[in-house]
Formats: C-alpha cells, structure tokens, sequence
C-alpha cells in the first residue's frame, strides 16, 4: 500500500509539468473543436498497430536465419520472442511520451524500487534466470521425451519458454510447469541423444527346473516382440558397452527359487508399457511344455513332541487333522487314534 501511494505522489508532483508540455504537435489541418485527448489516442493506436506489424515482418525475416544459426528449436523460439518483446518496449516507452509521460518524471528512490523488484518481481526475475539456465544446460528440448521423477508423469516437451516449460502429456494434457520448479526438480530425459532405452523383468523359478532351458526362453520371449532390439552392435552407455540382444541373467538364488533377470533394449520409448506388457505375456507362455516351474512361497508345517497336544472331535468324520504340503492343499494324514 506504502509503494501505491508513493508512485502517486510521484506522478501527481510531475502532473503540472506534464501537463504544460505538448509531445505530439496538433496537426494544423484538424478542426479547433476537436479535443486534444484524440490526437494523442489516435498516435498511440497507430504505434500499436505499427509495432506489430513491425514485430511480424522481424519475426518472418530472422526466423530461419536464427533456425539456421542457432540448431535448437528452443533457442530460436526464445530469440524471436525476445525481439517481438523489444518491438513492444520501445512502443510502450513512444505511447508513453505521445501521452506526456517521461520515464524521467516518475522518481522512484532506490528503497521504491528495490521494494518493487523484490515484492512483485522477484518470481518473475527468478523464472526468467532459470530459464536461461535451461536454455544454456539443454537438459532437454523441444520434442524430448522426459519424466517427472516426483510425479511419475511422463510427456513430450511442447514448447521452453524463459518463464515456463509446457509438456504435452501420455495422458493428452497440457502440464505448465515454470522453470524455477523445473530447476529444482528430477527431470528424466527418454529421448535427449539416444531413444533406446534398457527395460528388465524378473522371473522366479524352482530349483527343480532347468536353469539353461529357462534362460534360453526368456531371451527368445523378448526378442520376438516388435521395437525391441534383437541382436547388433553393442550399446554404448557412458565408457560401457552392453549386448544389444536381450539377456537372461541369474541375479539371486533366493529361499523359494532362483530369480532370473531379462533385460532388452526397445528401440523407442514412446510405447514403453505396450512391449513390456507382451515380453511378460511371451515369458507367461515361454515355459509350456518345458521342465520349468515358476517358484512361489510353500509353507510346510511339521508337528513333534514339542509342538503341545491337538485337540480332536470324538466323531469319526471329524476327527482327521489335515497338514499343509508343499505341492498342495491340506491332505488326510489318516484316522486319529
């Protein structure tokens, strides 16, 4: 409230001296009954109109030169936005003298103004950073496929701007997120050198099966499905190169089996849960007809001296204690005695 009325106390200080100037000339032709209010109405709407026929014939002129230049849809986005805005300043700054108003007439102390930068600028100035620091770090661009780590939401990048990143979402929404939040956030980028990217499933079969046959299903149950890479030259990760056919790995001999890990490389990651979900219905189908069994907790129950006394019915029907097996329900252990 303090800093509204010290702009208008400043501005009502400079009201007289305003007043007595005359920026734009009255046209000699124009009745002497017309007020001057129209003049400097009728200047302001011709700089609008000019102003943004200036600003397009920029933008058409320097649009490929600077797609040209620049290779990076992002940039060149920025840059034409940045000389669209300077068109619209320097209209703003002519309209403003057309009126009587000088930049130089309005004193703002620095106190006003570090007020005014830090109460109602601050969030601006702040994105605005951040966004030139997106465009100079390239975390991702315009057409990447990233996601939001904290929110498991993916998308494509639809436009970087310097307040705000916009991504058009799986879901086919708009998500606006300023880049200060952006900044701040872990970002996960599916498509910024290379599109391949590694998926994995695990499969946890018995001791009892066989090991080499199992692996050997796997691997084929990936690689017959569409996107993923079957076989070529090795797939550079950093100073690492990996297989670029799937592979079935033995991660863990665990209580109840053995834990097989298969992982492929799809060749895009813009349907990723559509080939998951047929590896795992291929892996499903893999084992028919082979010596393989897929492992799940068994309970086995045993009862001893230790165990206490089992409480029996004195009807014959009724009096059968049954015991959890491996391989199956309770079973009849026989008549109680």
């Amino acid at each position: 409230m303090n800093l509204a009325w010290m702009l208008v106390l400043s501005i009502t200080e400079n009201e007289t001296a305003i007043a007595e100037e005359s920026p734009i000339p009255r046209p000699s032709w124009l009745p002497g009954w017309t007020p001057g209010w129209t003049v400097d109405i009728a200047a302001s709407v011709l700089v609008v109109v000019l102003a943004w026929l200036a600003a397009r014939l920029l933008v058409r002129l320097f649009s490929r030169r600077l797609a040209r230049h620049l290779e990076r849809p992002s940039l060149t986005r920025a840059s034409l936005g940045a000389v669209r805005a300077g068109v619209y300043v320097f209209a703003l700054l002519v309209i403003l003298r057309i009126n009587g108003l000088d930049l130089g007439n309005i004193a703002l102390s620095v106190t006003v103004f570090s007020a005014v930068v830090g109460v109602i600028l601050a969030p601006i100035v702040g994105s605005v950073i951040s966004g030139l620091f997106l465009l100079a770090d390239q975390p991702y661009e315009i057409g990447d496929m990233i996601e939001l780590a904290d929110r498991g939401q993916r998308g494509f990048v639809d436009d970087i701007t310097l307040r705000y990143t916009k991504i058009f979402t799986l879901d086919n929404t708009f998500l606006v997120v300023p880049n200060g939040e952006m900044r701040q956030r872990d970002v996960v980028n599916y498509s910024a050198e290379d599109t391949r990217v590694r998926l994995s499933v695990q499969v946890l079969i018995t001791y009892e099966s066989d090991l080499a046959t199992a692996r050997t299903r796997l691997e084929a149950s990936a690689r017959s499905v569409d996107r993923v890479i079957s076989g070529g030259p090795s797939i550079r990760v950093g100073g690492a190169r990996y297989p670029a056919s799937p592979q079935a790995l033995i991660e863990e001999f665990g209580d109840s089996g053995i834990l097989l890990r298969l992982r492929y490389w799809v060749q895009e990651p813009y349907r990723i849960q559509i080939v998951q979900s047929k590896v795992q219905e291929n892996v499903w189908n893999a084992f028919e007809g082979e010596d393989i069994e897929f492992a799940y907790p068994h309970r086995h129950h045993v009862f001893d001296d230790t165990s206490g006394e089992l409480q029996l019915s004195a009807d014959r029907a009724q009096s059968r204690p049954s015991v959890e097996t491996e391989t199956g329900p309770p079973v009849d252990n026989g008549d109680a005695r």
